[in-house]
């Protein structure tokens, strides 16, 4: 990409989005397109064509999605499988038909099979059954993948794809229902210290173990791999190190200075057992990330506290 590129982020108010702006700017990037959900419906294939048409973007961040945590994809099963395949299908298919020069899909890493091999490589796609939860969403983003990875078989189009693990950060979504563990647990204390609550309940008995990468880092990877990468095979991107929901939990307590009890929920479901990616691949490329947990949930509280406040 060159400073004056036309870059368009799909999503661009999403936490990821945000970051990959942010990250762009502090690069020197400046030529950016946007539309918010309101303005562009990324559902709608007539819409998505005429706003290619018109812009014509020369690199593309496909980081608009439909996402939400184990409760939200369990539950909208049939809406995290439509609109996410609607969003992806018009988006790659028009950056073909107008000639986009590069275009980068951001995954998940609940593409990977529930009991694949840890850590998860990128070999593993596809090799076993998938975590029943978050099954039609998971499948939605291994379309994303297979639709690059085909437009660039049949068409010769530069289309990558990258598999973020468990994220969090600025901008991230605090729903008391649809949010991910991270942000779903700093709520959950934050509201907990507020009130002065003897205990907090937290969802199953503690033990899977989940990786997690500050959105701000996802966002220097996948600048890094636009300018440096152009291979048909998905890029895993996280940090290489996890811990059990159990540990994560204590570590948002202190930080949040919550001072009740931890009671864990074993009725509710856990989830995959253990999610910790291999990455390898993205650090022998030259990349590796540079916050630390702790510091990065301390960031995401702050940002936490200006929203509510």
């Amino acid at each position: 990409m060159e400073q004056n590129s036309k870059i368009y982020i799909a999503g661009h108010r999403g936490m990821v989005g945000s970051a990959v702006k942010r990250q762009l700017e502090k690069s020197g990037f400046y030529n950016f397109v946007f539309k918010t959900s309101a303005e562009l419906d990324l559902r709608n294939q007539q819409a998505v064509a005429s706003f290619f048409s018109t812009e014509k973007p020369e690199y593309v961040f496909l980081a608009a999605a439909k996402v939400g945590g184990i409760v939200a994809n369990n539950t909208y099963r049939a809406d995290f499988i439509y609109e996410n395949l609607q969003i992806q299908n018009n988006i790659i298919h028009q950056s073909y038909v107008n000639g986009v020069k590069k275009l980068m899909f951001f995954g998940s890493s609940c593409i990977y099979p529930k009991m694949a091999a840890q850590p998860l490589r990128e070999e593993s796609l596809l090799t076993g059954l998938l975590e029943p939860t978050n099954e039609p969403y998971a499948i939605a983003k291994i379309a994303g993948i297979k639709m690059c990875e085909a437009y660039r078989d049949q068409y010769g189009c530069n289309f990558i794809s990258v598999m973020p693990t468990n994220l969090y950060g600025l901008n991230d979504n605090y729903h008391p229902q649809n949010s991910h563990v991270l942000p779903a647990l700093i709520r959950k204390f934050h509201e907990a210290k507020m009130a002065k609550a003897p205990f907090v309940e937290i969802w199953g008995t503690g033990t899977p173990k989940r990786e997690f990468l500050f959105a701000d880092d996802l966002a220097d990877a996948a600048v890094f791999l636009m300018q440096h990468y152009n291979e048909r095979g998905f890029v895993n991107i996280g940090c290489g190190e996890d811990l059990s929901i159990g540990e994560l939990a204590q570590l948002v307590q202190r930080i949040i200075g919550y001072e009740g009890e931890l009671r864990f929920d074993t009725s509710k479901p856990d989830g995959t057992p253990r999610k910790l990616m291999d990455v390898e691949k993205l650090f022998s490329l030259g990349w590796q990330p540079k916050t630390v947990l702790e510091d990065g949930i301390a960031i995401a509280y702050k940002d936490f506290l200006s929203k509510i406040d």
